[in-house]
């Protein structure tokens, strides 16, 4: 495993081979169980209806959902109304190793990408907490991730995610706008049906003084 930071821009932190090749095995296995019990679901955008590219599926405390309503976090599965398994206690301690110090995740977004999926320019702004970086990790296919500012028309810059690596947007780069232009089919081994999964941890709620 590698833990050496490599920095996009202020806030921006990647980490290049994060996780070997038996953590992401592990890792791998361990998400699959989980869709298991909360299986992917397609989100929907507020008042359009219009379905994502990307499945989605939740573990932790809270999952964050989308549909005709909005966008928010939730303690239940919005299809099969049971609550969401527990985030592996490896992510939560990798998570500790990139932002220590920081309140534990309460919310692990699981985004299931196949070839064609992509992910617009958004901001992560849907949590009370924003002292709290967001930590996410790649397993499968290479995905070009691009980052910019805090509004949506700054510059931005892409770089490759691949299976393994992790990232994280804290400080001054906490809301910059980020996306997923496309998934390079077949970069990886690691899913037997290909694809790409990306795990992003965030904290919800504040914490108390």
């Amino acid at each position: 495993m590698s833990h050496t930071a490599v920095s996009i821009a202020p806030g921006v932190e990647y980490f290049p081979g994060f996780l070997d090749r038996a953590a992401q095995q592990g890792l791998r296995d361990e998400v699959l169980a989980i869709l298991k019990v909360a299986p992917p679901f397609r989100p929907r955008m507020p008042r359009t209806g219009k379905p994502f590219s990307v499945m989605m599926s939740n573990c932790g405390a809270l999952g964050w959902v989308s549909d005709e309503r909005g966008y928010r976090y939730q303690a239940i599965h919005p299809e099969t109304g049971r609550p969401w398994p527990a985030i592996p206690s490896r992510l939560v301690s990798a998570f500790a190793v990139i932002a220590p110090g920081a309140p534990a995740p309460e919310a692990c977004l699981i985004n299931l990408y196949d070839s064609a999926a992509r992910m617009g320019l958004h901001q992560d702004r849907d949590e009370e907490e924003f002292a709290a970086p967001v930590v996410s990790f790649s397993l499968g296919d290479t995905a070009l991730f691009r980052v910019g500012g805090l509004q949506r028309n700054a510059p931005t810059r892409s770089f490759r995610l691949a299976s393994g690596d992790a990232m994280s947007l804290a400080g001054e780069s906490r809301l910059a706008f980020h996306g997923v232009d496309r998934i390079i089919a077949g970069s990886s081994t690691l899913l037997p049906e290909g694809g790409r999964i990306n795990l992003t941890l965030r904290r919800v709620t504040k914490t108390s003084a």
